[in-house]
């Protein structure tokens, strides 16, 4: 794929479909969609398969379909159906007129279960959810048939008819096809195909009072939208068996190829949308769209691209059995887009206040700095230079050790842009004894960066000055677990006890470029020596700016777990 790609690169599925165009199949057509349930927001796994199913559709000038599976109204709302549609656009993908909803089948899905009972291939069943289960059986012992399983075709007809009016009360009755109670495959052990559910509907309102299942609504779905490749992850592998009985025993008006991949995981993350809503719930983050969660609203909050992601989901392929892909894969790919797109500025997190005694005062330089080393057309800008500056406070040490190169007592470093300074008194708090002010002298002959007479110094440090700094507020995040597999139990610890207690770090008072000062919400930026960070869209203002952190420039997780910690 290239830099701005929105097609997949050559994988077993895309064989499957070169193969059914030299044969014609399909009229030499490919069709597919995004099906999401919309019962919480997207995380990255559904990325990938929203890539690859837009992909697929773009590479072969085909269509893909965004297509909301909104049979279970106790979990579904608007909202997620709002911020779905934004991820989507967000990544890269326009479903243009092909918007659809299951709910938009459901005269015709019920119209098919009617064929189902005639055919003497669907029944009534009164065994509580609780006895179905029972009844199902094992891996190892076959199922029991329900006592009403054999009820007559005409009383099957009437009792479903009576569900649909909401004669009966939730849970009291289901509608399940007939297939095998001996079946080898448990989902083919006479599934349920409805159930009922009093609950107000999103978009159907109360209209409805039975509703149908995943299964039997994903396929027919899929068929009344002409689908013709239907891609889906491995864990409906199993459940192929059922899409292609139902096809195979109702009218319908095509049979679309169910083809599963494997899902994404992540290392130091957890992609199950069940245990992110529970960290919502709880108050482990403060929402879906926390920069520390995997949601894609939440890492666009953090300042991720849309290309990196493209870019993530391109490189980690497709498999046809499950594997775990490295987290720093994916901060890799954001700071591989963002090298080249990134502005290039100076911010001081940690600040220290530095006077620059043989400086002027009221003397101001204006110095040229260079936007973006990887992008000669991104120019240059003016950066103020005055008597009192900051630089970080880890830039500093009274004692250095060796191998410390940064400022010191008597040492002589760079200021980026600038000039050489060199340290000549440290100024104490006389309670504390902590460093609250350097005293320096500057070389003017060394502006720009480089000495006259060729004398070199190891350190080059960032700066802004003190007269003209913005102040911001600096959101550090890191990644939500500190642990590879969050999901492996160990001592009976769940995921919740491996959230990394430092994966959240807030700075206030840190000193920025004034070029800064009116960004917007979304913008994005290297600090210089730092990372690469972005303006907070919800909690950034006009003069209360909030920056988050998307990445650091190295993988210091990489670091650390090569010195064992």
């Amino acid at each position: 794929m290239t830099e701005n790609a929105t097609t997949p690169a050559g994988n077993f599925i895309t064989a499957i479909i070169e193969a059914d165009l030299a044969a014609n199949k399909n009229d030499g057509k490919v069709a597919t969609r995004f099906p999401p349930e919309p019962n919480g927001y997207l995380h990255l796994g559904h990325a990938k398969s929203i890539c690859l199913n837009f992909g697929v559709a773009k590479t072969y000038n085909g269509t893909c379909n965004l297509r909301f599976d909104d049979t279970n109204p106790t979990k579904e709302d608007v909202e997620y159906v709002d911020a779905i549609m934004k991820d989507v656009r967000w990544l890269g993908f326009d479903w243009e007129e092909r918007l659809h909803y299951a709910s938009d089948y459901f005269e015709q899905l019920y119209e098919f279960a009617l064929q189902l009972i005639r055919s003497g291939k669907a029944y009534v069943d009164d065994l509580n959810a609780d006895e179905i289960r029972e009844y199902r059986g094992t891996l190892t012992e076959p199922g029991k048939e329900s006592p009403w399983r054999n009820r007559s075709i005409e009383e099957n007809l009437d009792l479903f008819k009576r569900m649909r009016a909401g004669e009966f009360e939730d849970g009291s009755r289901v509608l399940r096809a007939k297939i095998d109670m001996a079946h080898p495959n448990l989902i083919m052990r006479d599934p349920t195909l409805y159930r009922i559910r009093k609950a107000h509907h999103h978009r159907t309102d109360d209209k409805w009072c039975i509703y149908p299942m995943y299964d039997f609504t994903h396929c027919l779905s899929d068929s009344i939208e002409g689908i013709t490749h239907s891609l889906c992850t491995l864990e409906f592998e199993n459940n192929r068996a059922l899409y292609d009985w139902v096809l195979d025993n109702v009218e319908a008006p095509c049979h679309p190829q169910q083809i599963e991949f494997a899902r994404l995981n992540l290392s130091y993350t957890v992609l199950s949308k069940r245990k992110l809503i529970q960290l919502v719930d709880e108050g482990q983050v403060s929402g879906w769209d926390d920069p520390r969660m995997p949601t894609i609203c939440g890492i666009r909050r953090r300042g991720f691209t849309p290309e990196a992601l493209r870019n993530f989901c391109d490189r980690i392929g497709l498999a046809k059995r499950d594997s775990v892909v490295d987290v720093a894969l994916l901060e890799f790919s954001v700071r591989e887009d963002l090298n080249k797109r990134a502005p290039r500025v100076m911010g001081v997190l940690r600040p220290l206040k530095v006077v620059i005694e043989n400086y002027p005062e009221g003397q101001v330089d204006e110095l040229d700095a260079i936007n973006n080393p990887e992008d000669p057309d991104a120019g240059t800008r003016k950066v103020p230079f005055s008597r009192e500056i900051y630089i970080e406070r880890d830039d500093f040490m009274e004692n250095p050790p060796k191998k410390f190169f940064r400022l010191g007592p008597g040492r002589e470093v760079r200021l980026r842009y600038a000039f050489f300074v060199t340290c000549t008194d440290v100024i104490k708090d006389e309670k504390t004894g902590e460093v609250i002010e350097l005293r320096c002298t500057y070389d003017p002959a060394t502006r720009g960066g480089d000495a006259p007479d060729g004398r070199k110094v190891k350190a080059t440090l960032h700066w802004v000055s003190a007269a003209h700094a913005v102040d911001a507020e600096v959101r550090l995040y890191d990644r939500l677990f500190d642990k590879p597999n969050p999901d492996e139990k160990v001592d009976g610890k769940t995921y919740k006890d491996f959230i990394n207690p430092d994966a959240l770090e807030v700075l206030k008072g840190c000193k920025l470029e004034p070029c800064l000062a009116d960004v917007e919400p979304g913008y994005f930026c290297q600090f210089e020596r730092l990372g690469y960070f972005c303006v907070d869209s919800r909690d950034s203002a006009p003069g209360a700016l909030v920056f988050n952190r998307t990445v650091t420039l190295r993988d210091a997780w990489a670091k650390l777990q090569k010195k064992g910690k």
